[in-house]
Order: structure tokens, then C-alpha cells, then sequence
């Protein structure tokens, strides 16, 4: 029978909720990626998982001891994982009006030291701070944080080896002292502040300070032999906000779900996207606590991990709606058997199950006024197609060639200006300009003038036109 809405006959649809589980060749894949990772990494224990919008859809594990494989509830120690959620602490500090990100962080902790204080809260949480890699001492990993009980003991002098904010360098000093930012402005301990705020909300059980049974133990393989050791396990004091935590694959396909979507009962979608967004782009890509790269095709952020006896892995693909969790037992493994193994994991499942793209339907609501705006328009010679792609989303993009600027535009509360996000323009405002008569005259962007014509004589092209205007020559 014919539906009169869509002018479509019977009913032949397809959409993601007709393929909720993967496929039993692609979890078979999964299966045997991960059984040669285990073998050719020589790890003790490995257990990962997948999801996809935004629900565990397989898992699978492997071990060195026969019927004692890690399920999805073992915990592990995530290591640098653990400083995703203590920057999502600092968003939330952020959007309660408690600090900006363009704070120093003297203003918030007197006692760090002039030159540590002026750093921002932005660089920090970016690594492009400047600060030493590690604290002064014996390596902080494997001693007992009781050698550095208090915030001055984590700073090295000379502590910056850059000029803040001039480039990317990694610091785990810098997260030690966003936890203490954390205890600052809560009044409490940050894992307690953490719980509270983050993981209760989340359901997020098994992420803990401390190990929790069942719990896998920490191994190191020999490198030129087949045997093991084990690896002691140190609490690390100030400098737990680095790399302390211990969770499971379950409760981090959650913590992966959420930094894909956000939720408001801990941070809006819109600032855990603001956290996706690269603040340093060179050889390391980062945002705000959350690492960045290209991998197979697909655009990842997410964090390793890595303490004495443990290895771990979250990556997400929004644009996928994928996500990946690895969790391991040893403290290194040799080759790129464990490093490539959680991008290989979501390019399987994202070649041999591209996502379902949503239907095309028409725009629910149209403003007539916007309507009109749209078309061609021209920068000078060049030409530009603006499109009305949402209620109050325009997208503008070149009509031929390759390489000039494009935009995606919101509309503004003014309802005349929208803000461009993304390229060249991103932040920038494209104003709706009106004659005497309140017609359209031209569109500014940025101080860009953009004309229903190229160059017209009579127009508002900044300098004016020729004018004896469009002309043929023979030469």
C-alpha cells in the first residue's frame, strides 16, 4: 500500500537498528586479530571490546593460562586513560563558572611557584604547558609516591623545558597538578570528587583508585626469552592523577560512549566535543585531555595507557559512532602486535560493516527569509553555493575547484549573523547586510564581502570595480 507522506509504495527500509549485532564473520575477525595480538605481543592477558552506537557489541579475550582468561569485568590498570577523566573534571569546573581555561594556574594554586603558575589551564591540559615530562626523583612509576608529598616535590628546576604554549610536549607533572586544581576548587580529594561527580553518575562500578578482585596482575616478558616477572604495584601519590586509576573493558565502553555523546548529568555534548577539538597539531596531535590521530580512514580520539605490568587502549570514531577498548598485562610488548591493535579492531568492523547512513527526509521547518539567502554567491571571481542543510545551519562551499574555504555556519541569536565553524573561518561571523530598503545587499564574512554577482559595478566591493567592467579582448 502506497504511503501518502513519502510517495514510497510498500515498505523496504533499512537502518543501523537492523544490524544491532556485528556479523558472525566480523566477530571472527575480531577473535583472530586478537588471538595473534596476544601471541605475537607475548602478552600474559588481553581483553577488548567494540561498541557501537554506543553499546558494547563484542568482546573477546586471551591468556597464557588455559581457562583463566580475563572477562569484561577484570580490572586492569589504565594508566594515562585516567587523565581523560580528570580533564573531564576540569571541563566541569569550567562550565560551572569556576575557572576559564584561559586561567594561569597561580591564580587557582599560589603555592606552585611563579614560573609553574603562569601556565594556563588550556596548556595544561594540552601538554603544550612546557613543563618537565616527569618529577624530580627516582621514576615516579615504580617508587612510592611517599617521596613526593607535597606539590613543590613534583617540580623540577629549571620545571619548563619549552616556552608555554609554543608546542606539543607530553607531561604527566602537568596532569598531577590538574588533579590538585581539582582538590582546590572541590575541597576534596579528586578521586573522591571523581566518584562522585563522574563515575556514580555513569554507573561506572569498577573504575576504582585501588585494585579491585577481580583484577588482573601486572607481568613484564623477558625480551629475548619466554618468561615473566612480576611487577610490583606502587600507589603514586600526588601523582595518581597521571596515571593511577584501575577499571575494566565494561565500565570503559562506557567511558567511551560518553566521550562520544557526552551526557548531561556529567558534561554537556558540547563541551566533551570542545575537548575533541586539536589544540596542538604537529607531531602529536592532542586537545583537551583527549589524544588525536588518523588511522585506516578513520578520524580517533581517545588516550593510551601504560604503568609497570599493564597496557591499555580507548579509541573512539564519532563520525563512525565506533569504539574501542584494549586493556593488557604486560609492560611492553614488542612490535606494533599491541599498538596496532585497537585501530585494527574498529577498521574491521568499519570495512566489513560501514555504518548505515540515515535517510534523506525534507527539513521539518523553513525559514522563508533564510530560504532566499541561499544560492550562489561570489568572492570576488570566485564562486561559492550556500546551502540551507538545517533549521539554522547553512553550509557554504566552493562551486568549483579544490582547496578553497569552506564553512559550516550556525545561526546566531540575532537571527542575522551566523558563526562559522570549522577552517579558515572558524569563529568567524558571516553578517547578513541589508540596503535602506531592507533587501539583501551582500553577505559579510569575516570582513569578507561576498556579491550575488562577480564583481558587480554597482556593488559594495571593498576598493571598487573597474569601470568599464566585464570586458572581451583580443590579443
Amino acid at each position: 500500500m502506497a504511503n501518502p507522506r513519502s510517495g514510497v509504495s510498500g515498505r523496504t527500509t533499512v537502518g543501523d537498528d537492523d544490524f544491532t549485532e556485528l556479523l558472525p564473520d566480523t566477530r571472527r575477525a575480531l577473535a583472530h586479530r586478537l588471538a595473534v595480538a596476544q601471541r605475537d605481543g607475548r602478552l600474559p592477558a588481553v581483553v577488548a571490546a567494540v561498541l557501537r552506537d554506543g553499546e558494547q557489541r563484542w568482546w573477546g579475550s586471551r591468556s597464557m593460562v588455559d581457562g583463566h582468561a580475563p572477562d569484561p569485568d577484570t580490572q586492569f590498570r589504565i594508566g594515562s586513560i585516567t587523565k581523560t577523566f580528570v580533564a573531564v573534571q576540569v571541563m566541569r569546573l569550567r562550565d560551572e563558572g569556576l575557572l576559564n581555561l584561559s586561567d594561569r594556574l597561580g591564580q587557582h594554586l599560589p603555592v606552585v611557584g611563579p614560573a609553574v603558575g603562569e601556565v594556563t589551564v588550556r596548556q595544561l591540559l594540552s601538554h603544550t604547558s612546557g613543563l618537565t615530562n616527569e618529577p624530580p626523583g627516582p621514576w615516579w612509576e615504580r617508587t612510592d609516591g611517599a617521596l613526593r608529598p607535597e606539590l613543590a616535590d613534583l617540580v623540577q628546576h629549571p620545571p619548563l623545558r619549552h616556552e608555554p604554549g609554543r608546542l606539543f610536549h607530553y607531561s604527566n607533572v602537568g596532569f598531577a597538578l590538574l588533579g590538585a586544581l581539582v582538590e582546590q576548587l572541590r575541597g576534596d580529594d579528586w578521586y573522591t570528587v571523581l566518584h562522585r561527580e563522574v563515575l556514580r553518575p555513569l554507573g561506572m562500578r569498577r573504575t576504582s583508585a585501588l585494585p579491585d578482585a577481580p583484577h588482573a596482575g601486572g607481568w613484564a616478558v623477558h625480551p629475548w626469552a619466554d618468561v615473566i616477572l612480576s611487577e610490583p604495584l606502587q600507589r603514586t601519590g600526588r601523582m595518581a592523577p597521571a596515571g593511577e586509576l584501575w577499571s575494566t573493558v565494561g565500565d570503559l565502553t562506557r567511558w567511551a560512549a560518553f566521550l562520544a555523546a557526552g551526557d548531561d548529568r556529567v558534561l554537556a555534548a558540547g563541551s566533551v566535543a570542545e575537548m575533541r577539538e586539536c589544540q596542538a597539531d604537529g607531531e602529536e596531535r592532542y586537545g583537551l585531555g583527549l589524544a588525536l590521530r588518523q588511522a585506516g580512514g578513520l578520524s580517533l580520539a581517545g588516550h593510551t595507557g601504560s604503568l609497570p605490568g599493564f597496557l591499555a587502549m580507548l579509541w573512539i570514531a564519532p563520525e563512525e559512532r565506533l569504539g574501542v577498548v584494549v586493556l593488557a598485562n604486560a609492560t611492553a610488548s614488542p612490535g606494533p602486535a599491541f599498538g596496532e591493535l585497537s585501530t585494527d579492531l574498529l577498521r574491521i568492523v568499519a570495512e566489513r560493516e560501514p555504518r548505515i547512513p540515515e535517510p534523506w527526509r525534507p527539513l521539518a521547518s523553513c525559514d522563508p527569509q533564510v530560504l532566499a539567502l541561499t544560492g550562489p554567491w561570489y568572492w570576488g571571481p570566485t564562486g561559492y553555493g550556500l546551502r540551507l542543510v538545517g533549521a539554522d545551519e547553512l553550509e557554504l562551499a566552493p562551486l568549483t575547484g579544490s582547496g578553497n574555504r569552506e564553512a559550516r555556519l550556525h545561526r546566531a541569536d540575532d537571527g542575522e549573523t551566523w558563526i562559522a565553524e570549522g577552517g579558515y573561518w572558524h569563529g568567524e561571523p558571516l553578517r547578513v547586510v541589508r540596503d535602506a530598503n531592507g533587501a539583501v545587499s551582500h553577505l559579510d564574512l569575516g570582513t569578507f564581502v561576498l556579491t550575488r554577482e562577480p564583481y558587480p559595478l554597482d556593488g559594495p566591493v571593498p576598493g571598487g570595480v573597474d569601470p568599464t567592467g566585464w570586458r572581451a579582448e583580443k590579443w
